[in-house]
C-alpha cells in the first residue's frame, strides 16, 4: 500500500508539473502586438492561380487560400453555383443551375464574413421613408474565416477557403428531409464527410473564379440502395461548382416584368409605394445593344454566342446549328443582325463545358435522365441581366426505349407518373414528353405506312423544336402553355396552313405530336420556327430602349396592350392544369392542339385505338424481340390518357383574361366556360374513356405484349401485361379531377357567375357516362372496374372530408340513383351479379350509422 501510495503522489507531482505545459500549448494563440505573416511568406509554397481573386493551393496538403485585395472588401460580388456532375436519385443532375445571389466579403477586425444581401425590396431614395432602409430584413452571414496573412502597405489579406466552399455553408446541397416522405422507399443524402469532401479544381479569370468540389455523403448503413449509377450508396458524390462573378459594371437597363407576358423574373417589391401592385420585378435578359444605334438593322455590340459542344454526335450538329439560328428571325424583326452566333467546340479546345465564360450546347447520356433538354442562365439579381447560359440535351431523348419495361406490368411505374411527378419542379422537362410522343409517332407510321421521308421529318421537327423550346428559356422565356391554341383542328393538318413552320404560336408549349391520319393529311409534327407570341416577347424584352425615360415606358406600354391579340396568348405554368385541381384556365395546358383541343384530343383518341389494332402486325421486326410492342403500347395507353386529361379539364373550367382595365379587345378576368364546351368534353370521356367499348385490345396483341427478359428484372412482378390496371390508371386520372374538392367547389362558385353546367349536371352526366351503356346488362370487365371506382369515391365523399356540403350532397344524391339503377338489373352472368352486390355492399356502408350522413329518405 505505501508503494502504491508513493508512486501516486510522484504521478501527481509530473501532470502537476506537465499540464500547464499541454494548456499552453492547446490554447496558444499569437500575441496581442504580434504581426500576422505577410502573404509573400504564408504562401511561399503554395501553386498561385491568378484571376478575379488570386488562389493559392498547398503543394503538400492541397490546403486552400483566397486573396481578398483591399477594394474587393465590402463591395459586392455575384455568387452562383452549378452542379458539375450529380446523382438523380438524390435529385441532382449534370448542368443544373443553382441560385445566384448577391454577396459581400466584410472584414470585422482579424475576420472577413461572407455575407448575402437581400435584393427583394426597392427603396426609392426620394422617399424620406428609405432612411429606414433595410429595417426588419435580415441578411444572411454564411461563412466566417480569419485572417492568416496581410499586407499592411497594400490592405490585401488572406484567408482560407476550404470550410467555406468544401461545406455548404454558400449554398445548401443536401435536401432537407420531406417529412411526409417514406423512410422505407425514399432514397437520402447520408452526412457529409469533411475527410472524403474535397476541392477537386481552382480556376480564376479576371472576371470570375471558380471552385470545382467533390461533397462526399456518407451513410454506413442506407436502407433505400440507389439505381445502377450509384455506384455504392454507402459513399455518393456530387461535384459541384461554385462561381464568385465580378458585378456586371455596364450600362445595362433593367427592364420590369408584366403578368401580360412571360418572362422568368426577380421579385423586387417597392416599400416606399402606396400601389395596390407595388412590384418593380425584373425581367431576365442579355445585354444586347446595337453596334450602330437608330438603324433599321445593326449586328450587336456582343453577340448571343452560343457553342455546341464537341460531345454532341456529328450528324446533328448542322441540324442543331440551324435550329438555334432560327430565334435571329425573331431578331431581325427588330433591328438586330446576327444577334445569335452558334460555333462548334474543337476537339482540341482548352475549356471545358463547365467554364461559365462559354455558353455551350451540351450533350449527356444518363442512365436515369430527369430531362430530354434543360435551359437554364443565371442572372445578376440586382438587374435581372443574363450573364451566361447553358443547354442541356439528353441523348436518350431520341431512343425508342423509354424506360416502359415495368408499366406494362405496374402501371404506378408508368412515364406518365414519372413525367407528373416531376411537373413541380423547377427544370424543363419537355424533352420526356417529345420522346413519348415519338414512340408513339413512330409505331403509328409504321401502322398507316408512313415513308422513310417522315420518319426523318419526326427527327427534324422534333429536333428543331427541342432546341427553339429550351434556347427560349435562356433567353428569358417561360412556358407559354396555352401557345397550342393557335390554329383550328382541320389547320393543323393542312400543309399549306403551316408554310412558315408555325403550327403555334409559340415555341415554349409542351405540346401533343401533330400526327394526321393520313400521308397527304400530315404537316409539321412540331412547330419549326418561333411563333407570333415569341416574336412579340423578344420585342418587349430586346428592342431598343429610347433616351427619356417617360417616351421608354410609353412605348413599351404599347408593345403591352397587344396582349388581347389572339396570336399573342400567354398563360404559364403558375396557370397550367395538368395537375388534377390545379389552375383554372383549361386552355392553358400540357399536350394539346389547336383552339378546339376536344375535337383534337378526341381524333387523336381514335388514332390511338387504330395504332393498337395494328400493332401486332406491324411490330417487331423478325429476328428482335418483343420489346418494341411493349414500349408502343404503354406509351400509346399513357398518351390516351394525356388526351383524355386534356378534355377533362373543360369541365368546370374558367378562362383567364389578364388584360388590364381599358385595355382594348379585353373582356372580364374570370369567364366560365360555355355549358356547350363542358358538354362536349364530358360526351367525348363517355364515349373514349368510359365506354364499354372505348379500349379495345385484339387477342393477338396481348398474346405478344412481352417485355425483353433481362436478369432478374421481372423479380418479384410477374411480367404478363396488366391491361385491366392500365386502363383503369387513365380512367381514374380523369376522376382525379372530375370529382376534386377543388374543382367541384369551383363548379358552384361559378355559378355565380355566369356557369350553367351546374353540379347537378356535372353529377348526372358522370354518373351517366360510368352506368348508362350498360345500366340493365351485363357489365365487362372494365366496367366493372371503372364503376367500382367511381362508387367507391362517392362513398369516400359522403364522410365529407374535404369536401364542402353542395359535393357531398351530390356524392349522397349519386349513389342514391345508382342504387336505383342497379335494383332494375335482371337475367345477369356471374360475374356482373357479384359486381352488383358488390356495389351494393359499397353503399351500403356509406350510408351506415359511423358515416356522418344518412341516406335520404
Amino acid at each position: 500500500m505505501k508503494t502504491h501510495h508513493t508512486w501516486f503522489i510522484t504521478a501527481m507531482f509530473i501532470f502537476l508539473l506537465v499540464c500547464p505545459i499541454w494548456a499552453a500549448e492547446e490554447g496558444e494563440k499569437p500575441k496581442e502586438d504580434e504581426k500576422p505573416k505577410t502573404i509573400a511568406e504564408f504562401t511561399k509554397d503554395a501553386e498561385r492561380i491568378d484571376g478575379l481573386f488570386t488562389l493559392f493551393r498547398d503543394r503538400k496538403t492541397g490546403e486552400t487560400s483566397m486573396l481578398i485585395k483591399r477594394e474587393q472588401l465590402d463591395k459586392e460580388f455575384i455568387y452562383w453555383m452549378q452542379v458539375a456532375n450529380g446523382v438523380v436519385d438524390a435529385g441532382f443532375f449534370k448542368g443544373a443551375y443553382g441560385p445566384s445571389k448577391v454577396i459581400e466579403l466584410e472584414r470585422h477586425f482579424n475576420r472577413v464574413q461572407v455575407t448575402e444581401k437581400n435584393t427583394a425590396f426597392f427603396f426609392d431614395p426620394a422617399n424620406a421613408i428609405s432612411r429606414a432602409a433595410n429595417a426588419n430584413i435580415s441578411e444572411a452571414v454564411l461563412a466566417v474565416e480569419p485572417i492568416v496573412a496581410e499586407d499592411e502597405a497594400s490592405g490585401d489579406i488572406v484567408i482560407k477557403v476550404d470550410k467555406v466552399f468544401g461545406t455548404e455553408a454558400l449554398v445548401q446541397i443536401k435536401p432537407s428531409p420531406d417529412p411526409e416522405a417514406d423512410p422505407k422507399t425514399t432514397f437520402t443524402l447520408g452526412e457529409l464527410s469533411e475527410d472524403k469532401t474535397r476541392i477537386l479544381n481552382l480556376r480564376s479569370y479576371p472576371a470570375n473564379t471558380d471552385f470545382e468540389v467533390e461533397y462526399v455523403y456518407n451513410n454506413p448503413a442506407p436502407t433505400v440502395p440507389g439505381q445502377a449509377a450509384v455506384t455504392d450508396t454507402r459513399n455518393v458524390s456530387i461535384r459541384v461548382m461554385h462561381s464568385l462573378i465580378e458585378m456586371p459594371q455596364n450600362d445595362y437597363q433593367a427592364r420590369f416584368d408584366d403578368p401580360r407576358i412571360g418572362f422568368f423574373s426577380q421579385q423586387v417589391t417597392d416599400l416606399t409605394s402606396v400601389e395596390a401592385a407595388p412590384f418593380r420585378d425584373l425581367i431576365t435578359r442579355w445585354n444586347l445593344v446595337r453596334k450602330e444605334p437608330g438603324s433599321a438593322l445593326s449586328e450587336p455590340l456582343e453577340p448571343i454566342t452560343w457553342w455546341i459542344e464537341n460531345t454532341t454526335p456529328v450528324e446533328w450538329r448542322e441540324l442543331i446549328r440551324n435550329a438555334a439560328l432560327e430565334w435571329n428571325k425573331s431578331f431581325e424583326k427588330i433591328g438586330f443582325k446576327d444577334a445569335i452566333v452558334v460555333k462548334i467546340q474543337p476537339d482540341d479546345a482548352d475549356w471545358d463545358a463547365g467554364d461559365i465564360r462559354y455558353n455551350v450546347l451540351r450533350w449527356t447520356s444518363s442512365p436515369n435522365p430527369p430531362f430530354g433538354g434543360y435551359g437554364p442562365s443565371f442572372i445578376n439579381p440586382r438587374t435581372g441581366q443574363i450573364i451566361g447560359a447553358d443547354i442541356m440535351l439528353e441523348f436518350t431523348f431520341m431512343n425508342r426505349f423509354q424506360r416502359t419495361r415495368r408499366s406494362i406490368q405496374d402501371p404506378a411505374t408508368s412515364i406518365g407518373s414519372q413525367v407528373s411527378a416531376g411537373s413541380g419542379t423547377q427544370y424543363c422537362v419537355l424533352g420526356q414528353g417529345l420522346a413519348m410522343n415519338n414512340v408513339f409517332a413512330s409505331a403509328a407510321s409504321a401502322v398507316y405506312g408512313y415513308t422513310d421521308e417522315l420518319d426523318q421529318q419526326l427527327t427534324r421537327d422534333t429536333m428543331h423544336y427541342l432546341i427553339l423550346h429550351e434556347m427560349g428559356h435562356t433567353l428569358g422565356m417561360n412556358h407559354n402553355m396555352k401557345a397550342t391554341q393557335f390554329l383550328s383542328p382541320d389547320e393543323a393538318w393542312d400543309k399549306n396552313a403551316m408554310k412558315d413552320g408555325i403550327l403555334a404560336a409559340s415555341v415554349m408549349d409542351y405540346p401533343a405530336v401533330n400526327f394526321a391520319p393520313t400521308r397527304e393529311q400530315q404537316s409539321l409534327f412540331y412547330t419549326i420556327a418561333p411563333g407570333p407570341y415569341d416574336d412579340w416577347f423578344i420585342e418587349y424584352g430586346y428592342s431598343e430602349a429610347l433616351a427619356d425615360p417617360a417616351a421608354e415606358q410609353q412605348r413599351l406600354d404599347a408593345i403591352l396592350v397587344r396582349s388581347t391579340d389572339t396570336l399573342l396568348v400567354f398563360g404559364n405554368d403558375a396557370d397550367d392544369m395538368r395537375l388534377p385541381g390545379a389552375g383554372i384556365d383549361p386552355r392553358v395546358n400540357i399536350y394539346d392542339m389547336s383552339d378546339d383541343a376536344i375535337t383534337y384530343a378526341s381524333r387523336q383518341m381514335d388514332i390511338f385505338q387504330t395504332t393498337l389494332n395494328g400493332l401486332a402486325s406491324r411490330l417487331p421486326a423478325a429476328g428482335k424481340s418483343y420489346q418494341e410492342t411493349v414500349e408502343a403500347l404503354n406509351v400509346i395507353l399513357i398518351m390516351w390518357g394525356r388526351s383524355a386529361d386534356v378534355t377533362s379539364r373543360y369541365v368546370g373550367g374558367v378562362y383567364v383574361d389578364r388584360a388590364m382595365v381599358g385595355q382594348d379587345g379585353a373582356t372580364v378576368p374570370f369567364t366560365p366556360v360555355e355549358e356547350s364546351r363542358q358538354r362536349q368534353a364530358m360526351q367525348v370521356l363517355a364515349k373514349q374513356v368510359f365506354a364499354p367499348d372505348a379500349f379495345q385490345f385484339t387477342p393477338e396483341l396481348l398474346r405478344i405484349a412481352a417485355p425483353q427478359r433481362r436478369g432478374f428484372d421481372h423479380f418479384g412482378k410477374t411480367e404478363d401485361p396488366k391491361i385491366h390496371d392500365l386502363v383503369l390508371t387513365a380512367q381514374k386520372s380523369v376522376l382525379d379531377h372530375l370529382l376534386n374538392p377543388v374543382v367541384l367547389k369551383r363548379v358552384s362558385d361559378t355559378a355565380l357567375y355566369g356557369n350553367s353546367y351546374t353540379l347537378g349536371k356535372v353529377f348526372n352526366d358522370l354518373t351517366d357516362a360510368v352506368f348508362e351503356a350498360d345500366a340493365r346488362g351485363n357489365v365487362n370487365s372494365y366496367r366493372r372496374n371503372l364503376q367500382t371506382e367511381f362508387v367507391t369515391r362517392l362513398a369516400a365523399m359522403v364522410k365529407g372530408e374535404g369536401y364542402d356540403t353542395a359535393a357531398v350532397s351530390m356524392a349522397v344524391y349519386s349513389l342514391d340513383r345508382i342504387e336505383d339503377l342497379l335494383d332494375e338489373k335482371r337475367n345477369l352472368d356471374v360475374e356482373t351479379s357479384a359486381h352488383v352486390q358488390n356495389l351494393e355492399l359499397i353503399i351500403e356502408r356509406a350510408f351506415s350509422a359511423d358515416a356522418p350522413m344518412s341516406k335520404p329518405v
